[in-house]
């Protein structure tokens, strides 16, 4: 059964209300909607529906194109659906591991990257033969990352597919190469721009770490999501915000997977208020109230532009984006505002950008038969915390991650030092950037 309470929403959207109907109606369809639209739940609810929680085989198939939308959308799974076993493959780490992950979870629905997930088809880790329905999430990415010819490789493994769904924020010639024939509902024309307010900000330099310094000062404790355009300058541009006394998070694809966890759960939880990151970020994360985007490196297409701005303004909320333009820099939008005189941007911070909330570590998770209740309980109990004193907790088959207030920090360390949480011994610590 689905229960729309364990998402925080009382009901679906227009589009989401028309996917769910199409869905259940036809056996291929494509859906065009923009970015922050709810296209998840457009699929996923009707999808969870439609699977048997009493058959112990894989019956459904999502195609994402990154680790982090792959968690994601098994995490809104179960809290939709706790009848279905849902389960997330991507790479970075052993794949030996998860085929023992699917032996024994027998999952009904797997999510997963392309290349992972054809290696597990091709070594016959998952039984293609029971799989009946096929979705793509962001098909047009999956595309841009050069999964073209595993997608195709996929598709040749799944001959018993009746249902095919493929989901996009931009249209692509190429759907009709994976779906010769479908049923389209476009609701691109929907835009969320009127609920965006696009400014410019000029850098008198071309090295434009000062000015975005001095931006993010203007914003205050509002959150905010840095777009750079390469591995380095996520490093680089990082380095120079903590040398500043901010608290930012870093996010691209060449961290370890470890890395990438911790650091989305400080910025999600407001541990921190600032991610740096790559075009990784542009798609597939779940920010609920993301104030600003901000363009270090200008974006070099329209499509990069949408969905990098589309991080912000979801659902029915507002948000601000900055391009910051250099000297030799042009933006090809001239209608785009000024945002301000420079020279009034504050230059330093004062000690209020410090964050409410700090993420703890804890080495055990749900491997360990831990759960969201068991963490809170201990940190009340043990911790001496107040249910207002402890904020988002996230458990992981081999750890968790809580985030606790930062004025009780130091008090919680001390109280919980060497005590069990469920009569286990474990790891506790803080993680900053």
């Amino acid at each position: 059964m689905i229960d729309l309470t364990k998402l925080g929403i009382d009901g679906l959207n227009a589009m989401q209300q028309d996917a769910a109907q199409a869905f259940r109606r036809h056996d291929s369809l494509v859906l065009l909607s923009p970015t922050g639209s709810g296209k998840t739940l457009a699929y996923l609810l009707p999808l969870l529906e439609s699977l048997n929680p009493h058959e112990d085989v894989v019956q459904a198939l999502v195609i994402v194109p990154s680790r982090e939308l792959a968690m994601q959308t098994v995490s809104v799974a179960r809290q939709a659906c706790a009848d279905i076993r849902p389960l997330a493959l991507y790479g970075g780490r052993p794949t030996m591991d998860e085929h023992r992950t699917i032996s024994g979870s027998k999952p009904q629905l797997v999510v997963g990257t392309p290349g992972r997930l054809l290696d597990h088809l091709t070594k016959g880790n998952i039984d293609a033969t029971t799989i009946r329905t096929l979705i793509i999430d962001e098909f047009d990415k999956c595309l841009e990352l050069g999964f073209r010819e595993e997608m195709t490789a996929i598709f040749s493994h799944l001959s018993n597919v009746s249902k095919r769904m493929l989901l996009s924020a931009t249209d692509n010639p190429e759907i009709t190469r994976f779906l010769p024939e479908y049923q389209r509902l476009d609701y691109l024309d929907d835009s969320i721009d009127e609920r965006i307010q696009e400014l410019r900000v000029d850098s008198p330099q071309k090295d434009k770490l000062e000015t975005l310094a001095r931006l993010l000062l203007t914003c205050g404790q509002q959150t905010s999501l840095v777009f750079v355009g390469f591995r380095e300058s996520v490093e680089r541009v990082g380095k120079f915000l903590h040398e500043q006394g901010f608290y930012a998070a870093l996010l691209h694809g060449g961290m370890e997977q470890r890395d990438r966890e911790r650091n989305l759960f400080r910025f999600l939880s407001g541990s921190c208020n600032i991610l740096v990151s790559t075009d990784l970020a542009s798609r597939g994360l779940d920010i609920p109230a993301l104030d600003n985007v901000i363009h270090y490196h200008l974006p070099l297409t329209d499509d990069v532009r949408t969905h990098r701005n589309g991080r912000t303004a979801r659902w029915d909320r507002e948000g601000r984006v900055f391009y910051i333009v250099g000297p030799e820099e042009k933006l090809e939008d001239s209608s785009i505002t000024p945002f301000s005189d420079l020279s009034r941007f504050p230059t330093q911070t004062d000690g209020h950008l410090l964050p409410v909330w700090e993420t703890l570590y804890i080495g055990k998770g749900k491997k360990d038969k831990l759960s969201r209740g068991d963490i809170a309980g201990f940190l009340m109990k043990v911790g001496g915390l107040s249910r207002e004193e402890i904020g988002l907790i996230d458990v992981r088959d081999h750890q968790s991650y809580a985030a606790i207030s930062r004025l009780r920090l130091r008090e919680t360390l001390q109280r919980i030092k060497g005590q069990k949480i469920k009569g286990i011994k474990t790891l506790f610590e803080v993680i900053r950037g």
